[in-house]
């Protein structure tokens, strides 16, 4: 399905991985980039860089990301952010652009044991859309981490959409984590339907916003991290992290994995 890895662990995350056998917190993120441009328009990876170091994720899924594409200068966005996190990587076109590839990714301080890479079908928008999920090994446990970015024009195209993802993702018995830019309000029709089967990590702070997009007047809630109601997964701290490098704030949760041992 034409997705890259790159081996890239460092020395923090296999003390993670030493010290994950008593069951710790996992710390997640969603940021979608804008390939790299901030609110100010001007192209500069090392400030996504620094944004996602300054929060230290284990986890990161990322949207609007770019290889070999002109506007970009054909600069090959994930390999350079994984090596300025020093992080693997998982990167899944979506669709050809500029001639390059645009599509979605993944950032891993664990090992990532395999990939999974899925396009949606799509009624009216003519952009395809998808998904990436990695399989990585934190402390012995096997977790499944997905990033997407759905529809947004139309919300029967994101329904349609995430009626293919969680099709695609029903026989998944790990832990499961899934987030992205969802385009979608609480009120929609796809964060109820992932909400079925689903708790979402920004609910611990009940009547907070959560306010992500845009970056620099933040009206609508639309990114988000989501994981299995069982498995042992909870949700201990969720925030938005202030920073104008994209359009979009990140968010960032922590989350309480049940220790993988009997």
């Amino acid at each position: 399905m034409m997705v890259s890895v790159v081996a890239r662990v460092n020395s923090d995350a296999r003390t993670f991985h030493a010290h994950f056998l008593n069951g710790r917190t996992l710390r997640v993120m969603t940021y979608n980039i804008q390939h790299g441009a901030g609110t100010d328009q001007k192209l500069n990876l090392p400030r996504i860089a620094e944004v996602i170091n300054r929060e230290h994720p284990d986890l990161v899924g990322l949207q609007e990301v770019d290889r070999g594409v002109k506007r970009t200068h054909q600069v090959d966005e994930i390999a350079e952010l994984a090596r300025e996190t020093r992080m693997e990587y998982a990167f899944a076109y979506n669709l050809h652009y500029q001639g390059g590839q645009y599509g979605v990714a993944v950032l891993s301080r664990f090992p990532i044991l395999s990939v999974d890479h899925r396009r949606y079908d799509n009624r009216r928008e003519a952009r395809r859309r998808g998904f990436v999920r990695v399989e990585v090994s934190v402390g012995g446990q096997k977790i499944s981490f997905v990033t997407t970015h759905l529809d947004y024009q139309y919300e029967d195209g994101r329904m349609f959409e995430t009626e293919q993802l969680m099709k695609a993702l029903d026989e998944i018995k790990e832990p499961l984590i899934v987030v992205g830019d969802f385009n979608d309000l609480p009120t929609g029709g796809a964060y109820k339907l992932m909400r079925n089967k689903f708790d979402e990590a920004w609910e611990i702070n009940g009547s907070e916003s959560g306010l992500s997009y845009p970056a620099d007047k933040p009206k609508k809630r639309i990114d988000y991290i989501f994981y299995t109601k069982a498995n042992g997964v909870k949700a201990k701290r969720a925030w938005v992290v202030d920073t104008l490098a994209s359009d979009h704030r990140p968010v960032v949760a922590d989350l309480e994995i049940k220790s993988g041992e009997k």
